[in-house]
């Protein structure tokens, strides 16, 4: 009984966002709290367990993505979006042109949000089809395939970031695996899917050719590299240190560890973007903290989602049946991260919102981490990739990259949504291969 009320609370969750066109947030709140209801909790502690929900998983999160949205503000303001993908185009040539868009938005799309991203680069595709007279959609979409991946994957996004705290994964261990599974995942979704996509007709709106900075204006090329990747490096060598000095003392040890904290982390990397990309192009201090304030704005729902989805795990956890569950789901012959994955793309599919589909999923399959000692990074990534899946009309990328694109929904099927389902499975694939020798 009690999963069939799980589902009917998921399914409901579901229709009020697709259906009712409920604000995401306002649908988590009221499942949860009827979930708690039906599940029986103590009418009192229905309110105590939804608020302690929003406020733990918010606790360990706000501060990342807060700091991730400042970055990556900061990172497209001051052009040094432009002038990494400049420099990228001047390396690789017209040739290689689709490489060169798949490594710009793979190395724009760790410090940038997804909807950040692609408005940002979108414009700079359309430039390189207008100069090069080349298919949209052959040059376009491995940039964008790029740009999904670092979304669904890789922290300091949100979803993986709720992930990595949601099932007591390490930032660093997961940014480390997903960027082993995204590298074959980008170019099997990107150059390789795009070949058979050069005579799909689009258009691209003239509206959207981009203003650009002019080049004397632009940020110096490794102030931009060094700045956007700031935060891959330093959680990757602060994941690495500890290996390192085994032997040390244990002041050492906490100052290493406090050292790698995300948020750590992540505060050196706004507070260096502050004087490299904002003081440092000529910005005052006033204007700089002007556009990080935007960035706040920018994902204020983002972070109230994220505390919904904590609200509606906190009800399982403490109602008792996201152990029932998982102890259900154990019988199913899948393994642990097969399991996850499809969990998270039905969600996906259902109702569009990657983040949603990777929260929801989490609260349900926590338990049978622990229970299955599947490793929990790896477990991040395989949610991650099946909260990709299929996008379509319910999912606001599907929408933006028709009406930027100039197509038709028939051809946005053929390849906006084959795009991210090419993503999904190859991403599993990827983690299912990493998970025979991890």
């Amino acid at each position: 009984m009690s999963f069939i009320i799980v589902m009917g609370c998921i399914a409901l969750l579901i229709l009020l966002t697709t259906w009712g066109k409920f604000n995401t947030f306002l649908a988590f709140l009221l499942v949860s709290i009827l979930a708690g209801i039906l599940l029986q909790l103590p009418l009192d502690k229905v309110i105590t367990s939804v608020q302690k929900g929003m406020g733990d998983t918010l606790g360990s999160l706000v501060i990342i993505i807060m700091l991730g949205a400042m970055l990556g503000k900061v990172v497209a303001e001051s052009g040094a979006a432009q002038k990494i993908a400049g420099v990228l185009m001047k390396a690789f040539g017209p040739r290689y042109v689709q490489w060169a868009l798949m490594l710009t938005g793979f190395i724009i799309g760790i410090p940038l949000y997804y909807g950040v991203g692609f408005v940002l680069m979108v414009p700079l595709i359309f430039s390189v089809v207008y100069e090069y007279k080349l298919p949209a959609i052959y040059v376009g979409l491995p940039m964008l395939a790029a740009l999904s991946v670092t979304h669904g994957f890789l922290p300091p996004h949100p979803s993986p970031v709720a992930l990595v705290g949601q099932l007591h994964a390490n930032m660093g261990l997961t940014l480390l695996y997903g960027v082993v599974v995204a590298i074959p995942t980008i170019i099997i979704a990107g150059p390789v899917f795009a070949r058979f996509l050069k005579k799909i007709p689009s258009q691209p709106l003239q509206t959207f050719r981009p203003p650009t900075i002019e080049a004397a204006k632009l940020p110096g090329t490794a102030i931009s590299f060094g700045t956007a990747l700031l935060p891959v490096f330093l959680l990757m060598l602060t994941t690495a240190l500890p290996y390192l000095f085994t032997d040390s003392s244990p002041a050492l040890k906490a100052a290493l560890t406090f050292a790698g904290e995300p948020a750590v982390v992540m505060l050196v990397a706004v507070l260096v973007a502050t004087f490299t990309l904002g003081t440092g192009t000529g910005r005052s201090v006033k204007v700089v903290m002007d556009l990080y304030a935007d960035a706040v704005k920018d994902i204020a729902m983002i972070l109230l989602i994220i505390a919904g989805a904590g609200a509606l795990k906190q009800v399982l956890s403490d109602s008792g049946v996201s152990n029932e569950i998982a102890a259900a789901l154990r019988s199913w012959p899948l393994h642990p991260l097969v399991l996850g994955w499809l969990m998270a793309a039905i969600i996906r599919v259902c109702v569009g919102s990657a983040t949603v589909a990777g929260l929801t999923t989490a609260g349900i399959i926590a338990p049978l981490v622990v229970q299955s000692g599947v490793n929990p990074n790896l477990m991040v990534l395989s949610v991650g990739a099946g909260s990709l899946m299929f996008s379509h009309v319910n999912d606001a990328g599907f929408w933006m990259f028709k009406e930027y694109f100039n197509l038709s929904i028939k051809n946005t099927l053929k390849t906006w949504s084959v795009m991210e389902t090419i993503v999904s499975i190859a991403g599993l694939i990827g983690v299912m291969i990493l998970s025979l020798w991890i």
